[in-house]
């Protein structure tokens, strides 16, 4: 069946074979509060729920396929109408905030050498209503999501088209309604969405997975370094920046023996000189088949000591979900791609 979310009223009404435009709206309503059952759509006559029940027994063209939990983490594994697979995880500060982490792409492009969903390679992007689709399971869970956070499997900027039309159908007053100041996509540096993006002008969040702030040590570990290297990234973040007048986060992934001394923290201040800049520490995530490890607690206390003496304004993320494989870097499918 076509995917529900992202579609207009009338193409609603069409597809479904509604007789008038309330009923479109209906819907519409119905499916953004998460209603998925068309015979729990009582305002529409019972005679269509049947009918539409028989052709599509869920508004959903997606399923969840695996669930795995840990104590402030739940990921889904999501299966596509076409067979694809895409993970998604929503996380609990413990405070009432509920976040959604999500896919852009089935697998992805970038082969961003510390990370698992690299290792995929891309299978395909997904379409603007299956990302909605992921939101709407991971809202069946039973908690309200307050946050959304563009981290997981893919490029987001890579599927650039598809994600702004999800995230404006989010958006929408009369649907889901999350604002834009609540959502945060995540790039590698793909200077051209960045552009686009600040473009755009929609006061999203930006954050950028930066990991090392050397154009040789981010070439061998960020393939996406040799096409856009360090200083076009920083006047691409630049240019954001004067548009938007946000605060960027450079996501620091911390590997333990590599980015972690002196000379890393000074060439991270030189790069985050005249950009308003929050640096996210993210201690490595273990993942089997890549050859780095996560820093020790000492490695991790003697580069913050030397981030505080240079005046750089961090945090440290401490993983939420690690433990059911949902933290940062550790979203993978069995999906793969065909080989021709």
């Amino acid at each position: 069946m076509a995917v529900l979310y992202c579609l207009t009223n009338d193409e609603l009404k069409e597809y479904l074979g509604l007789e008038k435009d309330f009923q479109s709206k209906i819907v519409f309503q119905a499916l953004n509060k998460g209603i998925t059952d068309w015979n729990a759509m009582t305002s529409l006559p019972k005679a269509i729920r049947e009918r539409i029940s028989k052709d599509h027994p869920s508004a959903l063209s997606s399923k969840v396929i695996r669930r795995s939990d840990s104590d402030s983490a739940v990921k889904l594994a999501i299966e596509m109408e076409d067979g694809a697979v895409v993970e998604c995880v929503r996380l609990s500060d413990g405070n009432g905030r509920y976040t959604a982490c999500l896919s852009s792409q089935v697998g992805c492009a970038m082969g961003c050498a510390f990370c698992r969903t690299g290792t995929m390679g891309l299978v395909r992007n997904l379409k603007a209503g299956e990302i909605v689709e992921e939101l709407i399971h991971l809202e069946k869970l039973g908690e309200h999501i307050t946050h959304i956070v563009f981290m997981g499997m893919g490029e987001p900027l890579a599927n650039f088209t598809e994600v702004m039309s999800a995230i404006t159908y989010i958006h929408r007053e009369d649907g889901i309604n999350i604002s834009y100041r609540r959502i945060t996509i995540s790039t590698c540096g793909l200077v051209p969405g960045i552009k686009r993006l600040s473009e755009l002008k929609i006061p999203v969040r930006l954050a950028v997975s930066l990991v090392v702030a050397d154009d040789e040590k981010r070439n061998s570990i960020m393939k996406v370094n040799r096409s856009y290297p360090l200083n076009e990234l920083k006047k691409a973040l630049m240019a954001f920046q004067h548009r938007n007048e946000k605060r960027i986060t450079l996501e620091y992934c911390m590997l333990g023996g590599i980015n972690t001394d002196r000379k890393a923290a000074e060439n991270l201040q030189r790069f985050a000189k005249g950009l308003e800049v929050l640096v996210n520490l993210i201690p490595w995530n273990p993942v089997d088949i890549l050859p780095f490890s996560s820093p020790t607690d000492r490695e991790i206390r003697a580069f913050t000591s030397e981030l505080r003496s240079l005046g750089i304004n961090y945090s440290i993320r401490r993983e939420k979900g690690r433990s059911a494989d949902a933290a940062c870097g550790q979203l993978a499918s069995e999906t793969r791609k065909e080989k021709n």
